[in-house]
């Protein structure tokens, strides 16, 4: 048996138990992927509930907020890709080390190169983008999308420190990146190819648009990293503007199945069968992907 975590605060409806049971009965691998709640938000209570499942001979855990950050602290490596997001969602317990990786970088990646950066698609490489949302699965975002073309990044958030971080580090780490003001996102939105948000607003308990419906226009793609539902009024308003899509729900599989392979040492080498049952056995509904 395999046992692999979800660290987290607020995880209960998490689709990700789901999805790497299935995995593990299409690789023949009796999977038991349990939700672990922490006391609270601190350090101190992760590495806790961290070194619990440790002596439990978990294999992996997936990290999920409020700890994408502190769960660099508790890792004895890290790879290429959580040294530049400054986060990890993915944490491997072998040989008596935790070594951690970063899936929401390499899952958007994936996800979108299957939606819109190959041939079929036109290979339409990110340009310059306004990202709505600097936080974890922001940083991670805000990185990959200079692994599928994007020239520059713009970075709006409600704290402006964090926009500004992220911004400091993408920049530093020879990309470009600027902050965009709140007063300035129109004027921003109408010179981008691509629009990103990495915002809760359009989850089922956050209703609503990340951008004013009237911004969206011009733009080549939009991707929302919310993925419940997977028509989001953003992406169903992008969709009517022909933009093209990339969906919340890509990531949330395509990070699921980086996760997988990391966990577990074996490659899924064929995804689309796996993306069809899993949409059909839990009635994942979309009329736009």
């Amino acid at each position: 048996m395999l046992h692999i975590g979800l660290i987290g605060q607020a995880i209960a409806a998490s689709r990700s138990p789901s999805l790497h049971m299935m995995l593990g009965e299409l690789k023949q691998l009796p999977v038991d992927y349990q939700l672990q709640v922490p006391e609270d938000d601190t350090a101190e209570s992760f590495n806790v509930k961290l070194a619990e499942i440790r002596a439990l001979g978990f294999v992996g855990t997936n990290v999920t907020f409020p700890y994408k950050q502190i769960a660099i602290d508790s890792a004895d490596e890290v790879n290429d890709a959580v040294k530049k997001v400054g986060a990890s969602n993915t944490l491997l317990l072998k040989d008596g080390k935790v070594c951690a990786f970063n899936t929401d970088y390499t899952g958007f990646i994936r996800g979108y190169k299957g939606r819109v950066g190959h041939s079929l698609a036109g290979n339409v490489p990110a340009g310059k983008v306004l990202m709505i949302g600097a936080g974890g699965v922001g940083r991670a975002i805000g990185f990959a999308l200079f692994e599928v073309g994007a020239t520059e990044v713009l970075v709006t958030d409600l704290s402006e420190r964090s926009a500004q971080s992220l911004v400091d580090a993408i920049n530093e780490a020879g990309y470009k990146a600027r902050v965009v003001a709140k007063e300035d996102i129109a004027e921003a939105a109408a010179e981008v190819d691509g629009l990103v948000n990495c915002t809760p607003v359009g989850h089922l308990k956050s209703p609503g648009m990340p951008l004013a419906a009237e911004l969206i226009q011009g733009q080549k793609w939009a991707f929302d990293a919310v993925y419940t539902p997977m028509d989001t009024e953003f992406l169903v308003e992008a969709n009517k503007k022909g933009l093209q899509i990339v969906s919340g729900f890509d990531l949330f599989f395509y990070q699921g199945i980086d996760a997988f392979e990391i966990f577990t040492g074996q490659e899924i080498t064929d995804v689309k069968p796996v993306w069809d049952q899993f949409r059909e056995k839990y009635n994942v509904v979309s009329s736009l992907i």
